[in-house]
């Protein structure tokens, strides 16, 4: 038997083109599941973009690639980026209270400035800011104290580097074509950077980004991925590594109904129109509208990527911490009907995002804000035991409508719902039953 264990090591180290340490080897997820699960039960992350556009508020990189300013304004922010205030375990303890069970930080956008002290020569906030210092490193220290998945967005294009072709949206430095060993040396330093954080930080989760100006051939993605792994085996990335990723980004967007492409998926939404610290926009979600999409995601199978944008000195908006810490609350009230739960039934039996416990005898319901009377589910071929209003000591009644007492068509439940029992953003209902859960599909007889 320890023969064959060491032939599968020795595999998995072929594979993965390099060695692996002695704990690696001992201990190498053995599925895709089994490197997703955190992921799929951790329901909730906090994106955080952050870097020298919060010095003016401006779009992240892209306001001079859109040419709204100038790339020598844009880049003159370097010098007003202290980081001052910067508090990464107050943000880590933020996030934690949050109900997060990740945190993505942006350690270099599409502007090339990098949040730790890379190497390569290039810009960094280390040395070419007065913040001059690492500031990757302190905070995913925090999350490890409290148990928070490591994250790292980092952007594959990079429009400072003089050695990549694109710097505006109608210019561009060369041609790929023209100078083929130009875009090696670029390649040679894309792969320096990423080596650096998979060595110095070692990150849980890769959220790439800015892979459509190439292919995965172009950008060596399958060497990317395959260094990702060799540093940490149980690594996970982002489908925006082309053709390598292991999971589904939406932006921006809630997909109706589960997606089908990945069996793994993330919505990624801001707090307000932007991603990074933007002083104009006050368009500010509110904690209902935080909390509705939150339960629209995980009833569909989903993880939500919630974002904020710290300021330049390393501060987050009261508007921002507003929401984390409602959404927090609410979280932790509700948290068995969300934490470690499996997607929900199928849209047209309930009018409302629903989950289901792990050993599918718990259905839990999700209610619209002030609801009461009666609310309906349909198809539930089980024996209701109890229902639970979630974080509560209060117990609902309910009737079951039009069985067929000759047939095998499930009836309609009506639960009753007392104004008093609410949440004051959304009320959740346990449904125990008496065997795992069984839903009626067909459309009954005729």
């Amino acid at each position: 038997m320890k023969k064959i264990t060491r032939i599968l090591q020795w595999g998995l180290m072929i594979v993965l083109g390099g060695q692996l340490s002695l704990a690696q080897q001992t201990n190498v997820p053995h599925s895709l599941q089994e490197r997703m699960q955190w992921f799929q039960d951790a329901k909730l992350g906090v994106f955080i973009h952050w870097g020298i556009y919060a010095v003016k508020g401006v779009d992240e990189s892209w306001s001079f690639y859109n040419k709204k300013i100038s790339y020598k304004d844009y880049m003159s922010q370097l010098n007003g980026f202290t980081a001052s205030k910067y508090n990464p375990e107050e943000w880590a303890a933020l996030i934690k209270e949050s109900g997060a069970g990740y945190a993505v930080l942006t350690t270099k956008h599409h502007d090339g400035v990098a949040l730790w002290p890379t190497k390569e020569n290039h810009y960094s906030v280390v040395k070419n800011a007065p913040a001059k210092r690492d500031l990757l490193k302190p905070f995913f220290q925090a999350l490890d104290k409290y148990g928070i998945k490591r994250g790292a967005y980092f952007s594959l294009i990079d429009w400072s580097h003089p050695d990549y072709p694109a710097i505006t949206r109608d210019s561009n430095r060369y041609k790929m074509e023209n100078d083929p060993a130009r875009w090696q040396r670029f390649q040679k330093f894309l792969h320096a950077q990423i080596a650096e954080l998979n060595t110095n930080y070692k990150p849980d989760l890769w959220w790439f980004d800015g892979e459509w100006e190439h292919n995965a051939k172009e950008w060596q993605a399958e060497k990317i991925n395959a260094s990702i792994l060799q540093a940490n085996p149980w690594a996970i990335s982002n489908d925006r590594l082309q053709d390598f990723g292991n999971y589904e980004t939406y932006e921006q967007t809630i997909p109706p109904t589960k997606p089908k492409k990945f069996p793994y998926w993330e919505a990624c939404m801001t707090s307000n129109l932007n991603w990074g610290y933007h002083p104009d926009d006050t368009n500010y979600k509110t904690p209902y509208q935080v909390i509705s999409i939150f339960a629209d995601v995980i009833s569909n199978g989903g993880v939500y990527l919630f974002d904020i944008g710290p300021k330049e000195d390393g501060t987050i908006s009261t508007e921002q911490v507003h929401l984390l810490k409602e959404l927090g609350k609410w979280n932790k009230k509700h948290k068995e009907a969300i934490f470690g739960t499996l997607a929900g039934i199928e849209a047209g039996h309930f009018y409302g995002p629903t989950t289901i416990a792990k050993d599918s005898t718990t259905l839990y319901l999700f209610l619209q804000p002030n609801t009461s009377g009666q609310v309906m589910l349909k198809g539930l071929d089980n024996t209701i035991k109890k229902i639970r209003v979630v974080g509560t000591n209060h117990l609902l009644t309910h009737q079951v409508q039009s069985k067929m007492t000759w047939g095998n068509v499930p009836g309609i439940v009506y639960i009753n719902i007392p104004a008093e029992v609410n949440d004051q953003y959304m009320t959740v209902l346990a449904l125990e039953l008496d065997k795992p859960l069984k839903m009626y599909k067909s459309d009954g007889e005729k």
